[in-house]
């Protein structure tokens, strides 16, 4: 690769020392050399992109600086949903023959519709290279024993394994198996490193000591690496998990429809660098789509810059984040995530996974011994977030309570992948509403900040 750091593996600071200490002109300069090329890729391959954007009266020929991009359309997840529905089983999004396409990963789809996110070979290898340069600066070195705990299934978190064995380390495909099996893996291989949610991360360690392990002291793991709910980005969650396992954390942000890890912490740990090359980054306030200034608040959103089997283009994430350009202390010059201060939307994300109130509402009036009401309470317990779902029993019910309570649980987990606690209620004891119900009661404070 140009510019890689070609001393020593064990020594070079940087995974590509000219691409990540470059000015901030010069990534400038690179992502709008980036940015024109893909949009013309898009506009030529993509019959959504290019249908959408006559329409609107944009063309990648009028894209003279970055600013530029604002004048583009944005897309988001119901408008990804509606083309896969509308032009099966990629969707019109779709700027590749079908045949170039060599990997997808989907989210849960607990709404119905699983989106995929497609691949080209060459896509997957950017990604891949990128997980090794991120997995780099959080200190993951060649002579690492690294643990993936994550899922496999579709889920787009299981192939950043191949970050870590891109960069030398000898790597341990886990996946999802039970704690106690897991325990057993690190143990015997004697890992030095895992990655998994911060919520898991917790519960394995505790795990550990009941079983008589200390973590501190009979397991090696010196590094984990966390994503998928806000624990890895809260410094006293991140310090709690640290001080049980005697072990650093490093918070990473991925996005599905884009590709694992997005941005990631160094060893610094002062926000998340950013994937500067692949992926331009707005933020803008949601209500009137405008600007936010740097290191204000407001939604993020993406642009794909080299992803060639689906880009994105202006993609609304509804994630309310923010953003530095200054330089890190490691040396790093690009973008950093400073926060996920919070969701536009009802989303909850409990122990990685995405869960709507939508998702509980489907499962609670299928269920002809509930009235069909239910509400989400959502609290931080030990720095992590626990979900409790209240549901109301019907009137004429006679059975125990708690096989109701059971009932409800293993349909919630089957059907969202969300393990939470069920309250069973009398009836009309929820608040009822004539407009729109308040289905989620959040008694967390601080959400998801740097």
């Amino acid at each position: 690769m140009s510019g890689r750091d070609t001393s020593t593996a064990g020594e070079r600071a940087y995974w590509d020392a000219e691409l990540e200490t470059r000015s901030r002109d010069d990534w400038a300069r690179l992502k709008l050399e980036l940015l024109q090329r893909h949009l013309q890729h898009a506009y030529q391959g993509s019959p959504y992109y290019r249908t959408v954007w006559d329409a609107a009266g944009v063309h990648p020929g009028q894209v003279r600086t970055l600013d530029d991009i604002r004048r583009f359309p944005f897309i988001d997840k119901s408008i990804l949903r509606e083309r896969q529905l509308a032009v099966p089983p990629l969707g019109d999004l779709l700027a590749v023959p079908e045949r170039d396409v060599v990997y997808i990963s989907a989210s849960s789809g607990s709404t119905g519709v699983p989106t995929a996110s497609p691949f080209t070979a060459r896509d997957f290898d950017d990604w891949i290279d990128y997980e090794a340069r991120q997995f780099w600066s959080s200190g993951l070195r060649p002579d690492d024993r690294y643990c993936h705990s994550l899922n496999f299934s579709l889920f787009v978190g299981g192939p950043c394994v191949l970050g870590a064995q891109k960069l030398g380390a000898l790597c341990i495909h886990a996946g999802t198996v039970p704690s106690e099996r897991l325990l057993a893996i690190i143990r015997q291989f004697q890992a030095t490193a895992i990655w998994t949610t911060p919520s898991y991360a917790w519960y394995l360690g505790e795990t550990a000591q009941k079983e008589g392990i200390d973590p501190r002291r009979d397991l090696s793991i010196k590094r984990i690496f966390v994503a998928g709910e806000p624990g890895g980005s809260i410094p006293e969650t991140r310090n709690r998990i640290e001080a049980l396992w005697g072990a650093s954390v490093y918070d990473y942000y991925g996005l599905s429809d884009i590709f694992g890890a997005c941005a990631g912490m160094c060893e610094e740990k002062n926000g998340l660098h950013w994937a500067e090359d692949h992926i331009l980054t707005e933020v803008i306030d949601p209500d009137t789509g405008e600007q936010v200034a740097e290191g204000g608040r407001g939604e993020l959103v993406l642009t794909t810059l080299k992803k060639s089997a689906r880009p994105m283009v202006r993609f609304r994430t509804g994630d309310i984040v923010s953003f530095t350009s200054e330089r890190c202390a490691c040396g790093r010059t690009s973008e950093r995530l400073l926060g996920v201060h919070g969701r536009l939307d009802d989303m909850l994300i409990i122990k990685g996974v995405n869960i709507f109130p939508s998702d509980v509402e489907a499962i609670a009036r299928k269920e002809p011994n509930l009235t069909g009401e239910y509400r989400l309470v959502v609290e931080r317990i030990n720095h992590l977030d626990q979900l409790t779902v209240e549901v109301e029993k019907a009137a004429g019910f006679q059975g125990a309570d708690a096989d109701l309570q059971h009932h409800f649980a293993r349909r919630l987990k089957s059907v969202t992948g969300v393990t939470a606690a069920v309250n069973i209620l009398a009836p009309d004891t929820l608040p009822r509403a004539t407009h729109k119900a308040k289905r989620v009661e959040d008694r967390r404070t601080g959400v998801w900040t740097a």
